[in-house]
């Protein structure tokens, strides 16, 4: 089973310190539907908060809101005081497929750090921590599942985000590459990145998250901390999610 390696401190990968998030009243209307409701919202400057709720819920709208990839009808949301449009921030998304560029393994992450002006030096430390350095020159598009969200992961990470954005990114992966993702998310997680992480898995929730926020019908219906929400959700809709009874 893949581990994820520990960075040596001296090849530690750099962020910024991550900055707390303040939504209010935030809403979204998409072909004259109303589809996220009056969302208030407030989230600390470091852990992981899963985002969960059945399909349709509003999930991966509220994560690409916050990331700042659509923009509500209505509502604010700021980072550290600060409006986002305004905010100074590094941020990542990492989709639940990732798009790869039809290049090696090693071009994909110097692309990333070309992009953003960092130096490319970094790469083989980058690979080295997702597993791939073996793998630097071997077509991106060769690689598996598993690899290929690894590799997602990696360029995500060449960024030195503050805040690092995870749609599904384990759906569909064998138990080991899910295992392998987890330790990675875990190990930014460790070195202040802050993690905000949509999923449907339980027991991964469970293993990860500090908080949780669980979306019902477009409305932020509890928002609490891991330990409170798994054993004792306070409404009967999480109750009913958590049991099995709606299906995600």
């Amino acid at each position: 089973m893949f581990e994820a390696p520990v960075i040596p401190e001296a090849q530690a990968l750099p962020g910024n310190k991550p900055m707390p998030l303040t939504v209010r009243g935030l809403m979204l209307e998409l072909g004259g539907a109303r589809v996220l409701h009056d969302l208030n919202l407030d989230l600390g400057p470091a852990g992981c908060t899963m985002i969960m709720g059945a399909n349709g819920a509003g999930k991966s709208l509220l994560l690409k809101l916050l990331h700042g990839l659509m923009a509500p009808t209505a509502g604010t949301i700021e980072w550290a005081g600060t409006p986002a449009a305004q905010a100074t921030k590094q941020q990542a998304l990492v989709f639940q497929k990732p798009v790869l560029l039809r290049r090696s393994v090693a071009a994909n992450v110097d692309f990333v750090l070309k992009a953003r002006g960092k130096n490319r030096s970094k790469r083989d430390a980058l690979l080295d921590h997702v597993g791939l350095a073996h793998k630097a020159k071997q077509p991106a598009r060769l690689l598996s599942g598993g690899e290929a969200q690894r590799l997602a992961l990696a360029r995500a990470l060449a960024t030195d985000p503050d805040v690092l954005f995870l749609d599904e990114p384990t759906a569909s992966l064998d138990p080991a590459s899910v295992l392998a993702i987890e330790g990675i998310v875990s190990e930014a997680k460790a070195r202040g990145t802050r993690v905000i992480f949509v999923t449907h898995d339980m027991g991964q929730a469970q293993r990860m998250a500090d908080d949780v926020v669980f979306l019902h019908g477009g409305h932020v219906i509890e928002h609490s901390p891991a330990d409170t929400f798994f054993p004792k959700p306070q409404t009967q809709a999480a109750r009913d999610y958590l049991q099995g009874r709606i299906i995600v």
